[in-house]
Formats: structure tokens, sequence, C-alpha cells
């Protein structure tokens, strides 16, 4: 009887033994996967900022592109407007070589007619003016021939007044046409000073804008980098979040079926103390003793239900997997059926030959295995290369369905 009862002690001291270990063990479990959940947290929140951060640069950007298109409108008008002065610079400096070569004729003139006149006041000076005049008029044959001398004379005087003040005119041209050779050509070259002046301005603001836009291009690259590698970070603690959520109930299903398991025990150690107790007595009274018997439950059954979790799955095709001929682990050929569903599987997780549902795949068998192919990591079976690779690289649910 002392035996039977120590023995049950310890079988419960094991029992509730277990059971702490179980407990402190899914505590443990549990503490792990809150602190995941809070890094997934923060990192869904340095996505948000991540994200706000690249709208604002890239509205930036798109401001300094604007302005950009701006300056170079301006620049391209400024330019015409400039080609444009050069081009009325060139009919100006025209007009002023053909005032240039005006002056020259009229000096000629001048020349010329300051000849005459030195000629004419060098006859005047050898000649009395008047005593000729007198004897040209008196020296008339009769009345008309005496009217024909005056009015000849008159008009030799008045052509001298004539060349007199065509020349005094002549030379006030010149100077006119000096002055305003040299006011335009002045308002020329002010009027190009101050569109050279303004296309310097121009270069050089668009200069700083384009300086400014690639500081801000490489700060927009700097910030989707941070942002794809957040992604990355959120890809892998989701990942291993699964993971954690897999193996806790993996380890519970465990504990429990480890629980009832001892529970069992346990019953079948008390109910063979109390056989054992009930034995003694009637020994100890001389009454015939029962033959204990023992009556078997049947077992039962385990039940076949489909087991779901969480895995990273990739794509290939039989385009590029050579070896073989195209035969999977499996045996199967992918070459001569490359439209089947098939996926490769790390057989310790899911075993070859099972019906496997996957997300967004639908059914499939797991029919080929993989080097890269550990743990929950599957790759499905595409048509062709192109098609491997739009699908990527996702986390998708699967469910074994045999």
């Amino acid at each position: 009887m002392k035996i039977l009862r120590n023995m049950v002690l310890m079988s419960l001291a094991f029992v509730l033994s277990m059971a702490s270990m179980i407990e402190t063990h899914a505590q443990t479990s549990q503490d792990t996967l809150r602190n995941m959940e809070q890094q997934l947290q923060q990192n869904e929140e340095t996505l948000k900022e991540k994200e706000k951060e690249k709208q604002s640069v890239q509205g930036e950007v798109q401001n300094i592109q604007t302005e950009l298109n701006a300056l170079h409108t301006v620049i391209n008008d400024n330019k015409e407007e400039l080609a444009q002065t050069e081009k009325k610079i060139e009919e100006i400096r025209s007009l002023i070589e053909e005032r240039k070569e005006e002056i020259v004729i009229l000096q000629e003139k001048v020349m010329g007619r300051q000849d005459v006149m030195e000629q004419r006041l060098v006859s005047l000076q050898q000649n009395d003016q008047t005593n000729a005049f007198i004897d040209t008029l008196f020296s008339a044959e009769n009345f008309s021939d005496f009217v024909a001398r005056v009015t000849a004379v008159t008009t030799l005087f008045n052509a001298d007044k004539e060349i007199l003040t065509q020349h005094q005119q002549d030379l006030d041209r010149i100077e006119e046409n000096k002055k305003e050779i040299d006011k335009q050509e002045q308002e020329l070259v002010d009027e190009q000073e101050k569109l050279a002046d303004k296309q310097v301005e121009l270069d050089q603001n668009l200069q700083a804008r384009q300086v400014a836009l690639t500081t801000m291009e490489q700060k927009y690259s700097q910030v989707v980098n941070e942002l794809t590698m957040a992604e990355q970070e959120k890809m892998k603690i989701s990942t291993q979040m699964q993971e954690a959520q897999e193996a806790i109930k993996r380890e519970q299903t465990a504990a429990r079926q480890r629980a009832a398991q001892l529970a069992k025990e346990k019953t079948v150690r008390e109910k063979a103390a109390n056989e054992a107790a009930q034995a003694t007595k009637e020994v100890a009274v001389s009454k015939p003793v029962a033959t204990p018997t023992t009556s078997s439950k049947p077992k039962a059954k385990p039940t076949s239900s489909g087991k779901e979790f969480y895995v990273t799955a990739t794509a290939y095709s039989h385009e590029e997997t050579n070896a073989n001929g195209g035969w999977t682990a499996a045996g199967y050929n992918i070459k001569n059926n490359p439209n089947m569903k098939l996926i490769a599987v790390d057989p310790s997780i899911i075993p070859l030959g099972k019906k496997v549902w996957v997300e967004g795949y639908g059914v499939a068998v797991a029919g080929d295995t993989g080097g890269a192919i550990k743990g929950y990591k599957i790759d499905v079976l595409k048509p062709s290369k192109s098609a491997a690779l739009s699908w990527g690289r996702k986390t998708v649910k699967v469910k074994v369905l045999n």
C-alpha cells in the first residue's frame, strides 16, 4: 500500500512538473510573439513615415521640375529675343554703313564745293566784282541784250548763294548723321549687354535649380531604398510571426496530448492502486479474492483534418530545370507537363505525394524538392520562366488536403 501510494504521489508530482514546464514554455513563446508584434507595429509606423516622406520629396521634385521647365521657356524666349536683337543690330549696322557712305558722298561734294569756292574767291580777289558786273551790263549791244545780261549776272550771284546754302546744309546733315549713328550704336550696345546679363542670370538660376533637383532626386532614391528595406523587414517579421504561431500551435497540441497521456496514466495507476488495496482488504478478512477484470476501451481513431499554415512561396519552371530531363523528385515530368499544378516542398513539413491547396495557386501535388526549399517554403510550378518571374515572392496560406 505504501509503495503504491508513493507511486501515485510521484505521478502527481511529475504531472504537475510537466504542466508547469509546459506553461512556462508557452508563456515564453507568447512573450516572443508579443515582441514580434511590437516590432511589426513599429515597422508599420516606419513604413507610414517613409511613405509620407516619399510623397513629400516627390512633390518637391515635381515643383523643381516645373520651375526648370518654366526657366527653360524663359531662357528660350530670351535667346529668341537676343537673336532678334542681333538681327536688328545687323540691320542697323547696315543702315549705319549706308549713312556712312552717304556721309562720304556728302563730304566729297563739300570738298568739291570748297574747291569751287576757293577758285571763286581767288577770282574775286584778282578782279573787282562790281567793275566786272558794270562792264558786263554796259557792253550790251541793245536793250534786249542788256536785260539778258542783267538776268545772267543775277542768276550767277544766286547760284553762288545756293551753293553756299547747300554746302552748309550738307555739313549740318553730316553732323546729324554722325550723332544719330553714335546714338543707335550706344542703344544697341546697351540692349545687347542687358540681354547678355539676363541670359547669365537665367543660366545661373537654371544651374542652381538643376543642383537642387539632383539633390532631391538623390534624397528620393534614398527614401525609396529605405522604404524597400522596411518592406523587406516587415515581410521577414511577418514570416517569423507565422512560423512562431505555427510552432506555438504545435507545442500546444503536443502539450495537450502529453497532458492527456499523463492523465490517462494517472487514472490507470489510481485504478491499480485501488484494486490492490481492495485485494489486500479481502485477504485480511479471509474472503475469496475476486479476480479483477479490466475493461479495455477501444482506442479512438485519429481524425484527419487539413493542416493549415503559412509559407513563403516562390516560383520556377521547367525552363530553369535542365537536370534529369525535367523529372521531379516524385517522378513527374514537368517538361512534358509544364501546366500541371505541382509544388516543391520540404518533405519534413509537407510529405511528397500530398495534395495541397495553395492560396492564389489552387490545388497542387507536392511532387518536387529543392536545395533552397527548407522549412516553411515552397516553389510553385509555372509554365514558363517569365510566368515564374511574374509570380515573384509571396507569403500565402496552404492547406494539406490528404
